[in-house]
């Protein structure tokens, strides 16, 4: 294995661990070393992910209850690397959503993420090393229409991930998030069934002109989780194929 990344001996948690991005990224700290715990609301998905892998395990985790979340960190009580990668969207026109289900959103995508890292961040802490990875989305730098509400909380994360930053860093804690633009994912394709002429004019405006595939975003959580990203963090990293250049 290339010097400096090696996660032997580190403990991995992914939430949504059971999804496209997520099982990439499972796969990839897996191939690393670590010892992976796939967290996902699909308990069967999350376990058929982990049957792949070596010395993984499957966790049941419904992210919108505070509840599981204490309980998941409590079982796992030496997480070195939390990858919140977990998500929910709906698209719709923000004039047409109804207030009422902002809140499951908020749970999932914010809510979640800030609980479960409550939750692991002060074993980091204490051990020394940590690394903290927020999946967030392109929607949250450059907007999207029909998702604001999804775009708003996920816009939480890199405000999150930032003050994490400057908080644990004298505890050898790095915090960053990787920002997903299009990918093709089971989730993208349930959003955008039906909507190929969207499809088509969104993939023209891409400057790379194709939805990214899953294992382009988790090379980048593998890298920040990996003793090369020792001196990265506080950084938002866009996976989009050039949406935004910034």
């Amino acid at each position: 294995m290339l010097d400096g990344f090696s996660l032997q001996g580190r403990v991995a948690l992914i939430t949504g661990g059971a999804g496209g991005i997520g099982s990439a990224i499972c796969r990839d700290l897996a191939a690393m070393g670590a010892r992976v715990v796939v967290a996902d609301v699909e308990e069967a998905g999350a376990a058929s992910v982990a049957r792949t892998l070596p010395d993984a395990s499957a966790m049941r985790l419904d992210l919108n209850d505070p509840d599981a979340i204490a309980t998941a960190a409590a079982r796992e009580p030496s997480i070195d690397i939390l990858v919140n990668n977990a998500g929910a969207c709906v698209v719709e026109p923000f004039v047409g959503s109804d207030p009422s289900g902002w809140d499951a959103l908020y749970r999932v995508n914010l809510l979640a993420p800030m609980l479960l890292t409550r939750h692991v961040l002060p074993g980091m802490l204490e051990r020394g090393w940590g690394r903290l990875v927020f999946v967030s989305s392109e929607s949250a730098r450059a907007g999207a229409g029909g998702e604001t509400v999804y775009a708003t909380y996920k816009a939480g994360l890199l405000g999150l991930s930032r003050s994490l930053a400057r908080e644990a860093a004298r505890g050898n804690v790095t915090s960053n998030a990787v920002c997903p633009g299009p990918i093709d994912t089971p989730m993208s394709r349930r959003l955008m069934a039906d909507k190929e002429s969207m499809v088509d004019a969104f993939r023209r405006a891409i400057p790379l002109r194709r939805f990214g595939e899953p294992e382009e975003v988790a090379g980048i959580v593998a890298y920040l989780c990996s003793e090369r990203a020792a001196y990265v963090t506080g950084q938002t990293l866009s996976v989009s194929g050039g949406i935004t250049m910034v």
